[in-house]
């Protein structure tokens, strides 16, 4: 499958998120930053056009690596000086860049239907916590016109799974798995997204 044309530009892909989350989408990503520890190295998968840690965790964080599949990201963060990696984190023998904290937005769904081996992968990776931000009010399959086929090509980065979604009782299902480590869990404003942070330790 080929990528979806906003995959294809950082520009895009941003414009189109702000049209989906419309005057919620800074707060989602406040509502994770707010979450690393200051100092703290960071590693995001799935960073996309790493708009967390140029808008809100550079100057404040330890170190960061971004992750992600999409050359164009990739390219386009190192020519900002960000240190970017491309990964396809579908490949389990591909080892996770280490850090005290490892993020991922609005991805998790890619990894269905056995998403929890990604999340281990991340606490393995994490020195400190892991922080899962997912949908749970999803746009792709609004009724409203023209939302549903935005989100669909928003959720579409051309590569593994993108038909299945997370409702917030299957996505609490997932992380009950984790309930001793579980050092939070709340949605972001508008509620289309569900945190959870999950401690490293054993």
């Amino acid at each position: 499958m080929s990528t979806s044309l906003v995959y294809r530009s950082a520009r895009g892909y941003e414009l189109l998120m702000r049209v989906l989350y419309g005057r919620h989408y800074a707060a989602r990503m406040t509502a994770v930053a707010d979450q690393v520890p200051a100092g703290a190295s960071v590693v995001e998968l799935c960073c996309g056009p790493g708009t967390l840690y140029l808008r809100h965790l550079r100057g404040r964080a330890g170190g960061y690596i971004g992750v992600d599949v999409n050359e164009g990201f990739v390219t386009a963060l190192r020519r900002r000086g960000v240190d970017a990696r491309r990964l396809d984190l579908a490949s389990a023998a591909e080892p996770l860049p280490a850090g005290d904290v490892l993020i991922m937005q609005a991805s998790l769904y890619h990894f269905l239907p056995d998403a929890s081996a990604i999340v281990d992968r991340m606490l393995a990776a994490a020195a400190d916590r892991v922080i899962v931000s997912e949908p749970i009010r999803n746009l792709a399959t609004s009724d409203l016109p023209g939302v549903g086929l935005l989100g669909k090509r928003a959720a579409d980065p051309g590569v593994g799974s993108h038909a299945d979604r997370f409702t917030e009782a299957t996505f609490d299902q997932l992380m009950a798995g984790y309930r001793e480590r579980t050092l939070a869990s709340f949605p972001i404003p508008g509620g289309r997204e569900k945190v959870y942070v999950l401690s490293a330790g054993v």
